[in-house]
């Protein structure tokens, strides 16, 4: 018989985690698998490469009326009588407008947000919170399962958290799972009581789908000029990829003559400030807000180089593929960078500030044999970790809850 999995995750819009969940869904055994997936926002661009064997789970009608504008919400509640429902959506609202971080603030609105999700009633051999917060809480609240695995797709302290809060569910979970070893270090030091609970499953990288995926156009990604340098990054338009560094050090290259096109993909809540930020540096004509693209791969393989100016990262999806692709390479100094790429050998690790991102892009613009000896070094590693997939079927059937 076929053990039953469940995955939960906010959506399927662009993202690290996301991007790594549909990377893991390809590789899932479904001969010897059935899997749901719960989301709690049915959209999202990597909606479409979800694999057809996946059963998506229809949300609740109460959180239909929950997730609606506050107004709308409210009115939609009352009309069905769900007078407390009501309620929590308006102390949701105030919640949420309320000053502080933005990860405390979601862990705060669970309780509001929780009534309106119904419990599952299929048990589960295993249930997956494939997300930190609000997936991990469902995953302990509302689902009956024989194993629960809760997914840290970043650095525990860097998110800004409330432990005391986490501690609780991170308690009711046999498995908590993260990406990287510097990753790891830092639950078990946040969360000694369950450092046995702590493992580390890198994110599932295929170097052949990834090649397959560049090969599906042979159509220019970029309008290149004679001379000019691409840069590529990717990410969330979020404070935690830090676009307001890159488009300052893409200034500082500007003023130094180098000749720099420099294009981002995704989308987030902070693209008008970087709009703003392109405007007031008069960078419109060399920094370049693509949006989100189901198929970033051509856009990585035409790049001259590879750019991540985050604050802080688990285990980089981007920079993952970016070194398959044999792309030269420029990071920040973020917690987990030298478990992400080995500086002078595959590619940069520049200290937070724009002069210094500038001086790595510059430094690799200058030097073709850098470039060189950077591209030669990714070729000769196995990047492939396909085989991380056989880490979970462990997890799912060993160990019980203590």
């Amino acid at each position: 018989m076929k053990k039953k999995l469940l995955f939960i995750i906010p959506s399927l819009a662009a993202g690290g985690g996301e991007r790594s969940l549909i990377n893991l869904l390809s590789y899932i055994d479904y001969e010897q698998y059935e899997v749901d997936l719960h989301l709690m926002n049915h959209e999202g661009i990597f909606l479409e490469l979800l694999p057809g064997e996946v059963n998506l789970l229809p949300l609740s009608e109460g959180y239909l009326r929950f997730s609606q504008p506050i107004g709308r919400s409210v009115a939609d509640h009352l009309k069905q009588g769900e007078l407390s429902l009501a309620l929590n959506r308006m102390l949701f609202s105030l919640n949420n407008r309320a000053r502080g971080n933005v990860s405390v603030k979601e862990q705060a609105g669970w309780k509001y947000v929780s009534p309106s999700l119904r419990n599952l009633q299929h048990e589960y051999d295993a249930a997956i919170g494939y997300l930190e917060k609000s997936s991990i809480y469902f995953c302990v609240d509302k689902v009956k399962a024989k194993k629960k695995i809760g997914w840290i797709h970043n650095d525990y302290d860097k998110l800004g958290m409330n432990p005391s809060f986490d501690n609780r569910y991170f308690g009711g979970l046999d498995h908590i799972v993260t990406v990287s070893e510097e990753c790891a270090c830092v639950l078990k030091r946040r969360f000694p009581q369950y450092q046995h609970k702590v493992s580390v499953l890198y994110n599932i990288i295929s170097p052949t789908m990834i090649n397959n995926m560049v090969a599906l156009t042979d159509e220019s990604m970029y309008q290149r000029k004679d001379n000019e340098t691409v840069v590529l990054s990717i990410g969330r338009l979020h404070e935690q990829k830090n676009f307001k560094l890159a488009i300052l050090a893409c200034k500082e290259l500007k003023d130094r003559g180098c000749s720099v096109q420099w294009y981002v993909i995704g989308e987030g809540d902070e693209r008008d400030q970087l709009v703003q930020l392109i405007n007031e540096n008069n960078l419109t004509s060399n920094f370049h807000l693509l949006g989100l693209k189901t198929n970033p791969y051509p856009y990585i393989a035409q790049a001259d180089l590879y750019v991540q100016t985050s604050r802080y990262e688990g285990k980089s999806v981007a920079i993952d593929e970016a070194k398959i692709l044999k792309k030269p390479i420029v990071i920040t100094n973020f917690s987990t960078a030298h478990d992400q790429l080995a500086d002078g050998l595959e590619g940069i690790i520049a200290e937070m500030t724009p002069t210094a991102v500038a001086n790595a892009i510059e430094e690799i613009i200058s030097s073709e044999t850098l470039r060189g000896k950077f591209s030669a070094n990714l070729s000769r590693l196995s990047l492939g970790t396909e085989d991380e997939i056989n880490k979970l079927y462990s997890l799912i059937g060993r160990g019980e809850r203590k």
